[in-house]
């Protein structure tokens, strides 16, 4: 077991220069998962009990959080992050908060799924941050309000205890929960702020809703794929190639460092379960100078399958969404693209549907994680 680092305390007071200077960060083992909190999923801050200084919305922001030591409004000092005021206590004679007193904040997860663990970023809250952080977890099916989630008969499950953080600092927590999670409540006590939030685990989809649909992207990180391993990480993670929609901009996608081999670049996933694959598409979109010159895609069936092309090597254009209907089914639970020599792609779909045996491990573990 990795252990994992932990930061407490004060940093030191903004003293000039380039404010990430002395931010305390980490390599955390759990964030080779997607980040389910993620806003291009879906993910919102959807209620907090006090956003007096800086705004619950900033916690997902997908860029790192800014500062600017001359930006004031007429609450204080402006933040980039969510912010709630001081506590107090409850009279003269006891000024403090009590042990009990938090603020909170609900998050609604962008996929449902299991949790590995959860990144509370201080960045540039240096003596304002959190003494200490909790997070609960539920799963409510449906679109719950606010007032729903606060209900006494929704049932949180601890997934991070009250755990002291540190200022200025990217405070890694691992969950160790089987549970399949659909909203989060974010504790800080006994107030402060906190700077971005990210939550990283595995998409747990709902069966029900992938066998109404029929034919999907059995890929699709929000469906349950996962982008498992690549050759080349350098630019961009290989996770943006089977995100919602299409790419938005350059590094909306996955690009690697030139080559000076003969070698060539590739990125392994996990289907959603065992599926019936028809047909697929190449997206280069914003990549116009670095795209792939060629790819071809294979899949297996099972861990120690063997690997079957299912697409030759293709010539590819920039900028562009390739399309291709395949001549014959091709079942499998793994997929692998591979692109001559480098460069990058911008989306991987590939449709199908599960078969049988798919969507029977895939309703089994739903239900064992409590969906």
């Amino acid at each position: 077991m990795t252990a994992i680092p932990g930061f407490t305390g004060d940093a030191n007071p903004y003293g000039g220069g380039d404010p990430y200077a002395d931010y305390r960060t980490a390599d955390f083992p759990f964030t080779q998962y997607a980040n389910l909190a993620d806003r291009q999923l879906g993910a919102g801050v959807i209620a907090a009990n006090d956003e007096f200084f800086a705004e619950r919305e900033s916690l997902l922001v997908p860029e790192r959080a800014e500062f600017d030591p001359e930006h004031f409004g007429h609450k204080g000092k402006i933040m980039d992050g969510w912010e709630t005021r001081r506590r107090r206590g409850a009279s003269a004679d006891h000024p403090w908060p009590t042990a009990e007193d938090h603020d909170w904040a609900l998050v609604r997860l962008g996929a449902p799924g299991v949790i590995r663990g959860i990144v509370v970023d201080t960045a540039h809250f240096r003596g304002n941050y959190p003494q200490a952080v909790s997070v609960e977890g539920t799963s409510v099916p449906g679109s719950p309000s606010p007032e729903d989630l606060l209900a006494d008969d929704v049932k949180w499950t601890t997934l991070v205890p009250r755990t002291p953080v540190g200022g200025h600092a990217a405070n890694g927590l691992s969950v160790a929960v089987e549970q399949r999670i659909t909203h989060l409540r974010v504790n800080q006590h006994p107030d402060g702020g906190i700077a971005r939030l990210r939550v990283y685990g595995e998409v747990v989809p709902d069966p029900a809703w992938l066998e109404v649909l029929g034919t999907f992207d059995v890929v699709a990180l929000e469906n349950g794929g996962q982008a498992e391993d690549a050759s080349n990480l350098f630019y961009s993670p290989a996770t943006n190639t089977i995100q919602p929609g299409r790419s938005r901009k350059m590094d909306d996608g996955w690009e690697t460092r030139r080559r000076r081999d003969q070698g060539n670049d590739w990125i392994r996933y996990r289907l959603v379960a065992q599926s019936q694959i028809r047909a697929l598409e190449i997206d280069t979109a914003y990549l116009k100078g670095n795209s792939a010159g060629w790819a071809s895609v294979s899949v297996k069936d099972g861990d120690d399958g063997d690997w079957r092309e299912i697409l030759p090597r293709t010539r590819l254009q920039p900028d562009t969404n390739h399309r291709f209907v395949l001549p014959a089914t091709a079942v499998g639970t793994h997929a692998r693209v591979d692109i001559f020599p480098d460069g990058g792609i911008s989306r991987l779909r590939l449709y199908g549907t599960l078969t049988e045996e798919g969507a029977s491990t895939l309703t089994a573990r739903h239900q064992g994680l409590g969906g």
